[in-house]
C-alpha cells in the first residue's frame, strides 16, 4: 500500500510541474510580446533621429569591436512588438525595455538632451559604441537611468563637457566613454564620479579628457578589475604606497606625459595581467619585486624615464608574452632570464643604453613574433638559436648597434620573417641566400657587407622596401631581375660599387615604384630603365657616370638629383610635379626653355656648374610660389637678372656667381623678405651699392666681388641695417671712400656668438645645403656647406682709403677679415685685440703705417696673417700665434724687424710697454731713487767712455749692449705673459 501511495504521489508531483511549467512558458510566451507602447514609440522616434551611414564607425568596429557592423535599426518596424528588434532586450515578466545594444550600427546624428531615448527609464545596459553622433554631448539626460550597470558610448564622437549628473548613476559596474576625443570632464567631475560610483568593476575613459591630479580614491575601488585611463592628461604623482586591488587585471596609464611616480608597488596577492605606463613620466629603476606580478602578460614601459638595470626577477613572470621598454635610459647588459619564459610573443627594448653581447637564451624564444634592439650600444655577433627558436618570429630590428660578425643562419631560414632591419650595424662577409620568400622589408644598409646582391631577394612578391645602401656590394645588377617585384615601393642601392645593365623590358617596370636612390656607384652610359610612369616621386642618380637620358621616368615626379654625372646635351623636360632638380657638375649645354616656368611645383632648382648659355627666361624669378632655391652658378649666361618675383615668395637662395651677367641689381629683391643668400659675384654688374637690400631681415651671405659696382658705399637710411649679415664679399669692385663705419656697427650677427648654447648647424634644407667660395691668403676656397656659425668680411682690391674703423674691433665672433689692397691708412687698431675668434686676417698691399699693436698675440685662433706691402715698422709681436708666421706674412715692410725677419731690432725699435705697463707705475715713482740712479749712472759712463776711448777697441762694448737689448726683450715677453695671465 505504501509503495502504491508513492508512486502515486510521484505521478501527481510530475503532472503538477508539468502544468506550471507549460503555464509559465505560455505566460513568458505572452509577456516577451508585450512592449509597452510609450517605448515602442520611443525606439521608433530614437530610430528616426539618425540617418544610417556606412561610414559611421563601421570601419572601427570591424577594426577594434572584432564585429560585424550592420544597420540595426533598420529591422525596426512599427506595428511589430519591439521585444523582438534587433539590439532590444525586454523584462519577461514587465516587458519594460531593460538592454540596448545599437553598437556598430552605422548611426549618424545627434543625441539632444530632450532625445526619446532618455524616455526608456528601465534600461539596465545600453551600448551605443562604434557610431558618429556628430559631436553630441554627454548629457544629462544619461543619468536618468537609474538602474543601469552598464554604459558603453566608446568610439562614437561623443564632444563637449560630460554631466556631472554621470556620476548619479550608483549601480554603474561598467562605463566605458573611450576614445571619444574630444569629451572632457568638468572640474571635479571626474572626482565626483569615483567617490559616488564605488561598484565600478570597469571604467574606460582612454582619450577623455580629465586634466587633474591622480585621485587617489581610485585606488580604494576594491571590486575593480579593469582601469583605462590612458591619454587622460593626468598629472601629480603616482601614489608609492602599495596597491591593494586584489582583483585588478588590466592597468593602463599610457600617454599622461605629466603623471609622474615610481614603478607601482603591487603585493603579491595580485592578479594584474596587463600594465600599460608607456608615455608617461614614471621612472627610476625597476625593483626587484617586479617578479610578483606572476600573471603579468603584457608590461609596457615605453617613453619613459625608468634607468638603471633590468632586474634578473624579470625570469619569474612566466606567463610574460609582450615586454615593451622602448625609449627609456636603460644600460648595462640584458640579463640571460629568457631561458622559460617561452610565451614571449613581442620583446621590444629600443632606444635604450643596453650594451654588451645579447644574452644566448633569448634563441629559446620560439613563440617570438617581434623583436627589437634597435638603437642600443650592444656588440658582438648576433646569436644563433636553437632548432626551433625564433621560429614564429615575423619582426626583427637591430639597427644601430655595433653587432659584427656574418648574418646568422637563421634569418635565412625564417619562413614568417617579414620585416628584417640591421642596418647601420658592423656587420661584414656576403649576404646570403633567403630559403623563403615572406619578407616585404630589408634594410642591411650601413655595414661591410661584399660580393653581390643575392637572387633570392628578387624573388619576393610582396617585397615593398630594400635599403642596401652604403656598404661594399658590387657587380653588374640586371634591372630585368625586379619582374617580381611589383609591390617595391622604396629601393636604395646607393653608396656601393654596383653597376647596371638596364633592359627596356616592360615587365621591369616597377608599376608602384616611388623612391629610387642608386647614387654614388658605377652607373655609366645612357638611362634606359622606364621605371614607375605613374608611380616614381623621388629619383637619386647623383655620383655616376651617366651621359644621358632616352627619356625622363616619373610623370610625377618630385625630386629628382643628377648631379655630379657627364651628362650632356640639353636641359630635359621636367615633370610639373618637380619639387627638387639638380643637374649641377655636368656638361649641359644650351638655354634654359621657357617651359622650364611650367615647374609651378619647384622649390630647389640648381643648374650650377655646366656650360648653359643664353639669356634667362623673363620667368625665372616668379614661376613657382615656393622656390626656395634658384642656383645658376657658374655657366655662361648673360644679359640681365630676372627683374620681377612674387609677391611674398618663400626665396632664400639666388646663386648667380661666375656667368657673364650685366646690367644693374634688381630693385624688386627688395620683396625677398626671407633671402638669406645673394650670390652675384664674378659677373659684369654695373651699379653702385645696392643699400636697398639693408632692410631685408633674413639676409646672411651678401657676394658682389668682382663685378664692377663703384662709388662711395655711404652711410644707411636705416637705423639697424642688415642685422643678420654674416658673410660680406665686395672684393675686386671700384668701391671707394671711407669703409662703410655705420654699415660694420650694425653687423650684429658677428656680435657675441655664443657658440656653447647654440646647435650647430649648415644653411640650407634637408634637400640643399648653401656653399660659397672664400678667398683666404689669396687662395679660393669652396666651402661647400656654411657653418651657422661662420662670418666673414672681405672688402679687398677696391679703393677704400682712410683708416679702419675702430668699431671693427666690436665684431667679436668674426673668423676671417680682408681688406687687402685698397689705400687704407694709419695704424691697425688696437681694438682688432677683441676679435677673439679672428682665424684669418688680410690687410696686405695699402699703406698702413705704425707698429704692429703686442696686443694682438691674444688673438690664439689666428691662423693666417698677411700684413705685408705696408708702411709698418719697430718689433714684430712674440707670442702664440705670432710664433707661426712666416717671413711672407710681413715682406715689403722695410721699417719692421725681428723674428721672424733676418733683419735684427735697434735699441730704439724695442716696442714700448702699453699704457697699461706706463699705468703700474704711476703710484710707486719715487725722485729720489732716480736721481741717485741717475749720478751712479753718470760716472760709471764717464769711466767707461774714457776706458773705450784709451783702448780703442769696443767691440766687447757692442756685444754688452747687444745681450742686454736681448735679455731685456726676453724680460718683457715673460713679463707681459705674466700680466696676461693675471687678468685672464
Amino acid at each position: 500500500m505504501s509503495k502504491f501511495l508513492l508512486l502515486y504521489f510521484l505521478l501527481f508531483f510530475s503532472f503538477s510541474q508539468f502544468i506550471l511549467s507549460s503555464s509559465f512558458s505560455l505566460s513568458f510566451s505572452n509577456s516577451t510580446k508585450i512592449c509597452p507602447h510609450g517605448q515602442s514609440l520611443a525606439l521608433l522616434q530614437l530610430k528616426k533621429s539618425f540617418s544610417v551611414m556606412l561610414d559611421s564607425g563601421s570601419w572601427v568596429c570591424n577594426y577594434y569591436g572584432g564585429t560585424t557592423s550592420y544597420p540595426k535599426t533598420e529591422y525596426w518596424k512599427e506595428g511589430s512588438d519591439c521585444c523582438s528588434w534587433d539590439g532590444v532586450t525586454c523584462d519577461f515578466v514587465t516587458g519594460h525595455v531593460i538592454e540596448l545594444d545599437l553598437s556598430c550600427s552605422w548611426l549618424f546624428g545627434t543625441i539632444h538632451s530632450n532625445s526619446t531615448l532618455f524616455l526608456l527609464p528601465h534600461l539596465q545596459r545600453l551600448n551605443l559604441a562604434f557610431n558618429d553622433f556628430n559631436g553630441s554631448s554627454v548629457s544629462s539626460g544619461f543619468g536618468r537611468f537609474s538602474s543601469l550597470t552598464h554604459l558603453d558610448l566608446s568610439h562614437s564622437q561623443f564632444s563637449g563637457l560630460i554631466s556631472p549628473e554621470i556620476s548619479h548613476l550608483s549601480n554603474l559596474v561598467s562605463l566605458d566613454l573611450s576614445s571619444n576625443w574630444g569629451a572632457e570632464f568638468p572640474p571635479d567631475g571626474f572626482g565626483s564620479l569615483v567617490q559616488n560610483l564605488t561598484k565600478l568593476q570597469n571604467l574606460h575613459l582612454r582619450g577623455v579628457s580629465i586634466s587633474s591630479t591622480f585621485p587617489n580614491s581610485l585606488l580604494n575601488l576594491s571590486s575593480l578589475t579593469s582601469l583605462h585611463l590612458s591619454f587622460c592628461g593626468l598629472g601629480g604623482r603616482f601614489p608609492d604606497h602599495d596597491i591593494h586591488l586584489p582583483k585588478l587585471e588590466f592597468l593602463s596609464l599610457q600617454g599622461n606625459g605629466d603623471l609622474i611616480g615610481n614603478f607601482p608597488r603591487f603585493n603579491e596577492n595580485n592578479s594584474l595581467v596587463h600594465l600599460d605606463l608607456s608615455v608617461t613620466s614614471f621612472g627610476g629603476e625597476l625593483p626587484t619585486s617586479i617578479g610578483n606580478l606572476k600573471s603579468l602578460q603584457t608590461l609596457h614601459l615605453s617613453g619613459c624615464e625608468f634607468l638603471g638595470s633590468i632586474p634578473t626577477s624579470l625570469e619569474n613572470l612566466t606567463q610574460i608574452t609582450s615586454l615593451h621598454l622602448i625609449g627609456n635610459h636603460f644600460n648595462g647588459r640584458i640579463p640571460n632570464v629568457f631561458y622559460n619564459l617561452r610565451n614571449f610573443i613581442s620583446l621590444r627594448l629600443s632606444n635604450n643604453n643596453f650594451s654588451g653581447q645579447l644574452p644566448p637564451s633569448i634563441g629559446n624564444l620560439t613563440n617570438l613574433h617581434h623583436l627589437d634592439f634597435a638603437d642600443n650600444q650592444l656588440e658582438g655577433v648576433i646569436p644563433s638559436s636553437t632548432l626551433n627558436g625564433f621560429s614564429s618570429l615575423s619582426y626583427v630590428s637591430l639597427r644601430y648597434n655595433s653587432f659584427n660578425g656574418t648574418i646568422p643562419s637563421w634569418v635565412y631560414t625564417r619562413p614568417l620573417l617579414v620585416e628584417l632591419d640591421l642596418s647601420h650595424n658592423k656587420l661584414t662577409g656576403r649576404i646570403g641566400e633567403f630559403q623563403f620568400d615572406s619578407l616585404e622589408y630589408i634594410d642591411l644598409s650601413m655595414n661591410e657587407f661584399d660580393g653581390s646582391i643575392p637572387s633570392s631577394i628578387f624573388e619576393f612578391v610582396n617585397l615593398t622596401a630594400l635599403y642596401l645602401s652604403s656598404n661594399n656590394l658590387s657587380g653588374i645588377l640586371e634591372t630585368s631581375k625586379f619582374e617580381k617585384l611589383r609591390y617595391l615601393t622604396d629601393l636604395d642601392l646607393s653608396n656601393n660599387m654596383l653597376s647596371l645593365s638596364m633592359s627596356r623590358n616592360s615587365n621591369s617596370m616597377l608599376p608602384n615604384i616611388e623612391s629610387v636612390d642608386i647614387s654614388r656607384n658605377n652607373i655609366s652610359g645612357i638611362w634606359t630603365w622606364n621605371m614607375g610612369n605613374d608611380t616614381l616621386k623621388r629619383l637619386n642618380l647623383s655620383y655616376n657616370l651617366m651621359s644621358g637620358f632616352e627619356m625622363l621616368p616619373g610623370k610625377r615626379m618630385q625630386i629628382l638629383d643628377l648631379h655630379c654625372n657627364l651628362l650632356q646635351g640639353s636641359l630635359p623636360t621636367l615633370p610639373d610635379s618637380t619639387f627638387f632638380f639638380s643637374v649641377s657638375h655636368n656638361k649641359l649645354i644650351g638655354e634654359i626653355s621657357p617651359l622650364i616656368c611650367k615647374a609651378s611645383s619647384m622649390g630647389v632648382l640648381d643648374l650650377s656648374y655646366n656650360n648653359l648659355s643664353g639669356m634667362l627666361p623673363h620667368c625665372l624669378g616668379n614661376f613657382s610660389e615656393g622656390l626656395n632655391v634658384l642656383n645658376l652658378r657658374r655657366n655662361q649666361f648673360h644679359g640681365t637678372i630676372p627683374l620681377t618675383f612674387l609677391q611674398d615668395n618663400y626665396i632664400k637662395t639666388l646663386d648667380f656667381n661666375d656667368n657673364q651677367l650685366e646690367g644693374r641689381v634688381p630693385r624688386s629683391l627688395i620683396i625677398c623678405r626671407r633671402l638669406e643668400v645673394l650670390d652675384l659675384g664674378n659677373n659684369k654688374i654695373n651699379d653702385t651699392f645696392p643699400h636697398w637690400l639693408e632692410t631685408l631681415p633674413m639676409l646672411q651671405v651678401l657676394v658682389l666681388r668682382s663685378n664692377r659696382f663703384h662709388g662711395h658705399i655711404g652711410a644707411s637710411k636705416i637705423k639697424f641695417p642688415f642685422t643678420s649679415l654674416r658673410i660680406i664679399d665686395l672684393a675686386h669692385n671700384d668701391f671707394e671712400g671711407y669703409l662703410p663705419e655705420m654699415y660694420l656697427r650694425s653687423l650684429k650677427a658677428i656680435m657675441n656668438i655664443d657658440e656653447g648654447n647654440m646647435t650647430r648647424n649648415y644653411m640650407g634644407s634637408e634637400y640643399y645645403q648653401d656653399s660659397i667660395m672664400v678667398t683666404i691668403k689669396g687662395l679660393e676656397i669652396n666651402l661647400v656647406k656654411i657653418l651657422n656659425t661662420f662670418t666673414t668680411i672681405d672688402m679687398s682690391s677696391n679703393k677704400f682709403q682712410g683708416e679702419i674703423p675702430e668699431c671693427i674691433g666690436n665684431l667679436n665672433s668674426l673668423r676671417g677679415l680682408n681688406l687687402s689692397h685698397n689705400d687704407l691708412t694709419r695704424h691697425i687698431p688696437l681694438s682688432f685685440r677683441n676679435l677673439k675668434m679672428l682665424e684669418s686676417l688680410d690687410l696686405s698691399s695699402n699703406k698702413l703705417s705704425g707698429q704692429i699693436p703686442q696686443e694682438l698675440t691674444s688673438l690664439t685662433f689666428l691662423a693666417v696673417l698677411n700684413l705685408s706691402q705696408n708702411h709698418l715698422i719697430g718689433y714684430i709681436p712674440q707670442g702664440n700665434q705670432f710664433g707661426t708666421f712666416g717671413n711672407d706674412s710681413y715682406y715689403e715692410n722695410s721699417g719692421l724687424c725681428g723674428f721672424p725677419l733676418s733683419k735684427r731690432c735697434t735699441i730704439d725699435e724695442i716696442p714700448y710697454p702699453s699704457q697699461e705697463i706706463e699705468a703700474g707705475f704711476e703710484s710707486g715713482f719715487d725722485w729720489k731713487i732716480t736721481l741717485m740712479g741717475y749720478g751712479c749712472g753718470l760716472v760709471i759712463g764717464f769711466s767707461l767712455g774714457c776706458l773705450i776711448f784709451l783702448s780703442g777697441k769696443p767691440e766687447w762694448l757692442v756685444w754688452i749692449i747687444d745681450e742686454n737689448i736681448h735679455k731685456k726683450i726676453i724680460r718683457y715677453k715673460r713679463s707681459t705673459r705674466r700680466r696676461g695671465e693675471r687678468r685672464s
